[in-house]
């Protein structure tokens, strides 16, 4: 169900550059599917599923904005309605440069057990940047989690640096999708 939701809402053909700066004849919009009220609905409990098959018991979830944040939402709402709370945050680009200057919004702990959300792994820097905030604020990774993975190297670069990698959806399983 996923799958297909990514291929006819998410996937494109075309001549695309992506956010790492790579071209590619495949450009995925995640967003297209994460911020959707039917997405939201599968990728949530589907998230939660994935975490616990991996053994993974996070405090809160979350990762760079903007992809990451309506998954980490999908499994914050998830995680209340099974009776598992699991806490969102975001992590901003930059720090604010008014007020307190965080990095991290919402109710993020030092000490939590977290798993990095990623709406799409690609080369593995956004998450890799998410990481490093996280762990700067105290936090303890227990693992990344992308709704898709591009299957471009990035899984190998995440895990490169010390953190298990589950997804979703690979590139592959898509485009056989869109058929």
């Amino acid at each position: 169900m996923l799958v297909h939701m990514l291929a006819t809402r998410s996937a494109r053909r075309g001549t695309f550059t992506l956010a790492s700066g790579r071209q590619s004849d495949l450009y995925i919009d995640a967003r297209l599917t994460t911020m959707s009220p039917d997405g939201l609905a599968i990728i949530g409990p589907l998230a939660l599923e994935r975490m616990c098959a991996r053994g993974w018991a996070p405090d809160s979830v979350g990762g760079l904005t903007l992809g990451a944040d309506p998954v980490s939402y999908a499994i914050a709402h998830s995680s209340a309605l099974a009776r598992t709370p699991v806490r969102a945050f975001t992590v901003r680009k930059e720090a604010k440069t008014h007020g307190t200057g965080k990095v991290i919004e919402g109710p993020f702990q030092p000490g939590d057990k977290v798993v990095v959300i990623e709406d799409v792994i690609t080369t593995g820097g956004s998450a890799l940047k998410a990481a490093e905030a996280i762990r700067a604020a105290g936090g303890v990774i227990v693992g990344v989690l992308a709704v898709v993975d591009r299957e471009e190297g990035g899984r190998k670069a995440i895990e490169a640096a010390g953190f298990a990698v589950e997804s979703l959806a690979g590139a592959q399983e898509i485009i056989a999708a869109m058929g």
